[in-house]
């Protein structure tokens, strides 16, 4: 069995004056950056990847990419990469579930698709990053406990470590809507997909 890494531990450690460990953060969107920066940015060297081709329509996806870039800097100019998506790779994936309620195995699926991409990128540049997590955990209408069990799956497959979160901890959902109030950003009402 893989180790569990958890985001607590490695503050913890950072508190005692280890070095800063350096993570992949998948982003889907800029309010969810903003409460899961508002606790972590000071004690890791992040990374955004916006991967997140359930977003639809392209209009969206831009528009949740627009207000993460804002984010970003207001957290100190952290790196951005978004690798090529288009909202076919998800389609594919969920075809014939598209009449599931939201919180069943399309977003599990969705979850998957997102993290194994994000562990795919960290893969290719091991020496970048120490772990890699999700900014998913924020949101209280997402399982925290699926997403990291999907992602500790992957991580395992992919033989890189995954960072256990529940960013809602520590007010992370209360600091997500008032620091997106501040910054101005939008902030979407639906989680991505057509089909919510």
């Amino acid at each position: 069995m893989a180790e569990i890494y958890t985001v607590d531990e490695q503050i913890a450690r950072v508190k005692t004056g280890e070095k800063k460990p350096r993570l992949l953060l998948h982003t889907c969107c800029g309010p969810c950056a903003a409460g899961t920066l508002a606790n972590i940015a000071q004690y890791f060297e992040v990374t955004a990847l916006y991967f997140n081709p359930n977003i639809m329509p392209r209009s969206e996806w831009e528009k949740r990419l627009d207000a993460l870039k804002v984010v970003l800097k207001y957290f100190g100019d952290i790196p951005l990469v978004v690798p090529p998506q288009d909202d076919g790779q998800y389609l594919a994936l969920v075809k014939g579930m598209e009449g599931l309620p939201e919180g069943g195995e399309r977003c599990a699926r969705c979850f998957d698709l997102r993290l194994s991409a994000t562990a795919e990128y960290f893969a290719e540049r091991r020496d970048d990053f120490d772990f890699f997590a999700t900014t998913l955990t924020v949101s209280p209408h997402k399982n925290a406990a699926l997403i990291n069990e999907i992602g500790m799956r992957i991580a395992a497959y992919r033989a890189v470590p995954y960072l256990c979160s529940d960013f809602k901890k520590h007010d992370g959902f209360l600091k997500s809507t008032r620091l997106s109030k501040e910054l101005g950003i939008y902030r979407q009402s639906y989680c991505g997909c057509r089909f919510d």
